[in-house]
């Protein structure tokens, strides 16, 4: 099973060189997330987070997560969310975005590694009355793949891959029905106790099949706290 894994990932590392953009960032995402656990299988969330672009020089945009989600068995949650986006697109003008996101992952645990599978579907608008496409959604699926590794210890290696399928795109139709950007991560989370835990992580995105396709490399910091 380790060997298996490790070249998967290292397999779809080596694929993602071949979209290689000229266009690089480097920024860093930082974020707070609180659960609140109604019972053994509801619970609701909250996120803040924080990102800045073009080299760690400006604020690209806050979000905020609201929801619930149900733990029906141990290896399936399913979570329903909406997201508050205020991106700057220009000096001094920020666009704001709602979204609505559906999770379902699902979890299983084999010997020392976690394997983890979380789908996707997202609706958003943008800018609703700036035009006549402001109220037309974008649907996005994505898929996200995570291997962790317990070494007994409150450190907890892993990696990640996330793939995005545009299914529709009213601003970027030309990648309609296709994928159009990939994540990769490693990442270390620290638990510090069963309500508190630290994460770090790196994070490499890549972009295709879009007009303005780009490399972002990314260092994210985030703090959980259940209760």
């Amino acid at each position: 099973m380790k060997k298996i894994v490790g070249y998967i990932f290292v397999l779809l590392c080596f694929s993602a060189n071949l979209y290689s953009q000229t266009t690089n960032d480097a920024g860093l995402w930082a974020s707070v997330n609180v659960d609140k656990k109604l019972n053994s299988k509801f619970f609701l969330f909250f996120t803040e987070e924080y990102r800045v672009r073009e080299n760690f020089s400006r604020t690209n945009l806050f979000y905020t997560d609201l929801g619930f989600g149900i733990k029906p068995v141990s290896f399936l949650k399913v979570s329903l969310a909406y997201r508050l986006i205020e991106k700057n697109v220009k000096r001094n003008y920020f666009s704001y975005r709602h979204r609505i996101m559906l999770d379902i992952t699902l979890k299983k645990k084999y010997g020392k590694f976690g394997l983890s599978f979380r789908e996707r579907i997202q609706v958003e608008n943008r800018d609703i009355y700036s035009s006549d496409i402001g109220k037309l959604p974008e649907w996005y699926s994505r898929n996200k793949f995570k291997v962790d590794y317990d070494i007994n210890k409150p450190i907890t290696p892993w990696v990640a891959v996330e793939l995005r399928y545009q299914i529709v795109n009213p601003r970027a139709v030309e990648s309609n029905r296709q994928w159009s950007r990939n994540r990769y991560f490693v990442g270390l989370d620290y638990k510090r106790s069963e309500k508190h835990t630290f994460g770090v992580y790196y994070m490499i995105q890549q972009e295709y099949d879009i007009s303005a396709p780009q490399d972002l490399y990314i260092l994210g910091i985030d703090y959980s706290f259940s209760f």
